[in-house]
């Protein structure tokens, strides 16, 4: 399956937005912001006007102005899109315009980055047991880390880590003794979840995982072996490597680390730290989305 970028080659569409006015008169409508491919490769930003409801030519012209030589850069370099996005906003525009003049609308209003560390060995240790519990909420309008959600877990079939497990994952005995069960700490991601407001129903959010594993496996592998329920928010995902495979057009088979030399970003943290992998997917993430990439879930209904 090849990039997700637009509907036709050679440009990565914008849906309409509108920029709000205090005045009716003012006129202000729908504008519509879209890269073309030129020739040479490179991308520009062609304001469009779109139907009856027509963006005002004064602000169009404000916005060129204020954009200037920044309407041309190489295509997807995050630092076009960010600067683009304070010019407009030092010049009075809304924050609504800025964001899109970066970012395409996403399907959810936000993405719950989420990547687990367990207990584990050589030859594996069996059950293996969610020891690091972290959650990011990344805006889904400006791909920005809004919330944090961040447990140790203590493991209890195994309650002391082996060496392996703690060169691995940086996780040292004294980081779990003590903490909450496995139980205990779903109970707070449901009260996080809920003071987040991602408990509304019109609230559209989804989580992302570095492959199926986490969800597909380690979270209802391991709360069937304690009798524990899973959650429906638990139940649908994206994974970001089909979602990096769907927009570059190849396999991360080493994961973060392809994914991150892909996009040419350097790596945050420590691998295997699951806090810092999160990072790192919420960075791959927002670089696929200044490129014009929609995510969309990939995990099949339970």
């Amino acid at each position: 399956m090849g990039p997700s970028w637009g509907q036709h080659p050679g440009h990565w569409g914008f849906p309409a937005f509108t920029e709000p006015s205090a005045s009716p008169a003012a006129g202000l409508g729908i504008f519509e912001v879209r890269r073309v491919l030129d020739a040479s490769g490179c991308s520009m930003l062609a304001p469009l006007q779109t139907g009856a409801a027509r963006f005002s030519s004064y602000l169009l012209s404000r916005a060129r102005k204020v954009l200037g030589s920044h309407l041309f850069s190489p295509c997807g370099v995050p630092e076009f899109c960010s600067i683009s996005t304070r010019k407009l906003a030092a010049h009075g525009f809304g924050a609504s315009m800025a964001a899109m003049v970066s970012f395409p609308p996403q399907r959810y209003h936000y993405f719950l980055v989420l990547d687990f560390e367990a207990t584990c060995d050589k030859p594996q240790i069996h059950p293996q047991e969610i020891i690091e519990f972290p959650i990011l909420k990344l805006n889904g309008r400006t791909m920005e880390i809004e919330s944090t959600f961040h447990m140790y877990v203590q493991p209890v079939v195994h309650p002391q880590l082996t060496p392996f497990c703690t060169e691995l994952t940086g996780i040292i005995q004294a980081m779990v003794d003590g903490q909450p069960s496995l139980q205990q700490v779903l109970e707070r991601v449901d009260e996080w979840m809920a003071k987040e407001g991602l408990l509304d129903p019109n609230v559209k959010s989804i989580f992302v995982t570095c492959g199926d594993w986490d969800l597909k496996v380690m979270l209802p592998g391991q709360c069937q072996y304690l009798g524990l329920p899973v959650a429906d928010y638990f139940k649908q995902w994206i994974n970001l490597k089909k979602a990096y495979s769907f927009a570059m057009g190849c396999w991360p088979k080493n994961g973060l680390l392809d994914m991150n030399k892909g996009l040419s970003l350097q790596h945050i943290g420590r691998p295997h730290s699951g806090i810092d992998d999160c990072k790192n997917i919420a960075n791959i993430m927002k670089t696929l989305a200044y490129r014009g990439f929609i995510f969309k879930q990939t995990s099949k209904p339970f």
